[in-house]
């Protein structure tokens, strides 16, 4: 078994647990902190577990580490088994509805006999949940909405929830031997924030052979349909995977056709019709009318040469949505979008120091790693005490440490920051005298998230007009397909960091994506900056930048538009900016 599906049932095993109101909170507690050790222990799982040697690994105890080493070895846990087997297989679910703690859970299963989202639901409806103690009428609404909410979500999926088994069955297929060309097609080539299925586009001679590889994969979990050019799947994730085989002749065609969007693919035809062509998911002929000779068709073997031969540039994928870039193509204005490596530094990353799982060295080491000149660490502040929000000490404690670091460095840096909370009426978490001491202020919402719009949207001004307030993190608060956007003016939010020269996020944590990429074009036109961090809370989330990269593009973003394209040395001075003009204001 792999460590990642260790940690999963280690994690598992906390919650359940949990449900058991005659276990020791020590015992809950140690599973989930060797839970946590192991998501970021680099080494050989299973030599360790050969040799007898799991308690090395920080936070694993002798009993914890025969259980680790029991399902390294063999695939299974006999502890863990029998756990489970206590509870309704689909009890854990319950545990994905924001607001219900194991408390709840516990309360609901005996009071209710609550095994699933679905008993919930039929529960509320009933008004059963709220006469439960602790929960009440308000609780009882919100948890009907939720569940409501997240029906109409169903067969939806965030794009960085399916992108490792995306990008592993496009590499695994473009090893078959058979295989000329692949690519995932689709909203997922679109980089779109969710995503209903994969489309996977396989040029080859062979479509049998590599229909029967596919079917084979280890990430199918079951076949829907197979036919001799199309082929469905589902995936583990859950999601639907379609294999559209096709000739290497047939392959720009295709590619472009399934890629989308289907706004755009009119714009297409049509371009082909006013040429005397007819383009679908194969070629380009010519429409035979009587009339006019159509134009002779050009050779296309690249999706470039497509549009070269409908008068346009070449459109990248995400922009392909038929809003403008047709007209840009035609005319020469498409701008040279954001590349991942343009990227120089990040500065929203949380350490252990908060709700952060891994120390500054971490943190260092692993963007150094990825070749980055510079890391801000941004721990949450004080009021966010779910998060382990820092009081003024220990943030001056954690400045203190990072300066010091930072001697050790060469061609590299960590800068000094907090993400601070805004609080109800747009006031800050610190005071200015504290957030001066700093590098760097990244200002966030995390409560409150009720409040009308036009209190929403002055809170939010009020506190970007703080000089401090470098940027403006996760701008709508929204969590893709569990929490929508809080209500707030956008383009007013927009003016307002124009106005006062803040910059504006894209959270490239798949479940965030949040600045919307539908609103950088307007951000762009008033000059406003953006930022794109990956708001890491731990050392593998660093490389979460790639989605962060496809909004940016998707937004029609350059590398001029991205403030932390700047390389060390010409970063501090933007980072000090809005603090210079104003002190001479």
């Amino acid at each position: 078994m792999k460590k990642e599906q260790v940690v999963e049932i280690l994690e598992t095993i906390a919650t359940l647990l949990e449900l058991q109101a005659e276990e020791n909170p020590f015992k809950i507690r140690a599973y989930t902190n060797a839970a946590r050790s192991l998501e970021t222990w680099g080494g050989d799982l299973r030599t360790l577990a050969e040799e007898n040697r799991l308690t090395e690994i920080p936070g694993v105890g002798k009993a914890i580490a025969g259980k680790i080493g029991e399902l390294v070895l063999t695939g299974s846990s006999k502890f863990y088994d029998e756990l489970r087997a206590q509870f309704p297989q689909d009890i854990m679910e319950l545990f994905s509805l924001p607001g219900l703690g194991a408390k709840k859970i516990k309360a609901l299963y005996e009071k209710l006999q609550v095994n699933s989202v679905g008993d919930l639901a039929q529960a509320c409806a009933a008004g059963r949940v709220a006469e439960l103690p602790g929960f009440g009428k308000a609780t009882q609404e919100k948890l009907a909405k939720t569940i409501a909410d997240r029906a109409k979500h169903v067969g939806s999926f965030q794009l960085g929830a399916v992108a490792n088994e995306a990008e592993q069955l496009q590499n695994d297929l473009g090893q078959h031997p058979e295989v000329l060309r692949v690519s995932v097609a689709g909203s997922y080539r679109r980089r779109k924030e969710i995503v209903r299925d994969l489309d996977f586009i396989v040029a080859t001679k062979n479509p049998k052979s590599v229909t029967e590889s596919f079917v084979r994969h280890p990430l199918v979990d079951g076949v829907i349909a197979r036919g001799t050019t199309k082929t469905s799947v589902r995936l583990h994730s859950g999601i639907q995977a379609d294999l559209r085989v096709v000739s290497g002749a047939e392959y720009p065609f295709a590619l472009s056709y399934f890629t989308g969007s289907k706004e755009h693919n009119i714009v297409l035809r049509n371009r082909a019709l006013q040429r005397g062509w007819t383009l679908n998911e194969y070629r380009l002929a010519p429409v035979e009318t009587g009339k006019k000779a159509p134009e002779k068709i050009p050779p296309v073997r690249e999706e470039a040469e497509l549009y070269r031969a409908l008068g346009l540039d070449f459109v990248p994928p995400e922009l392909r949505e038929n809003s403008g870039e047709i007209e840009a193509a035609a005319e020469g204005r498409l701008p040279r979008l954001l590349e991942p490596e343009n990227l120089r530094g990040v500065f929203h990353c949380h350490t252990s120091a908060s709700d952060g799982r891994n120390s500054l060295e971490e943190m260092a080491a692993a963007a150094q790693e990825l070749g980055l000149q510079y890391l801000g660490i941004a721990d949450h502040s004080r009021s966010s005490i779910q998060a382990g929000g820092l009081a003024a000490d220990r943030l001056r404690a954690q400045v203190s440490a990072i300066r010091k670091l930072n001697k050790s460095f060469d061609g590299f840096r960590l800068f000094a920051g907090v993400e601070c909370d805004i609080l109800r009426d747009g006031s800050l978490d610190f005071d200015d005298e504290t957030l001066g001491e700093l590098d760097y202020v990244v200002a966030s919402i995390h409560s409150s998230f009720q409040l009308p719009e036009a209190e929403m949207t002055e809170r939010i001004i009020r506190a970007i007009a703080n000089p401090h307030v470098t940027f403006l993190a996760h701008p709508t608060g929204r969590l893709l397909l569990k929490r929508d956007a809080y209500a707030v003016d956008i383009p007013a939010v927009i003016e307002a960091a124009a106005a006062t020269g803040t910059w504006l996020e894209i959270n490239a944590a798949p479940k965030r994506l949040d600045l919307d990429w539908r609103w950088w074009p307007l951000a762009k036109e008033k000059g406003v900056k953006c930022v794109i961090n990956p708001d890491a809370h731990g050392v593998e989330k660093l490389q979460e930048l790639w989605f962060g990269v496809g909004v940016a593009r998707k937004g029609w973003l350059t590398k001029s538009d991205v403030v932390n394209c700047l390389p060390l040395g010409k970063i501090e001075p933007e980072l000090q900016r809005k603090r210079a003009l104003s002190s001479r204001a």
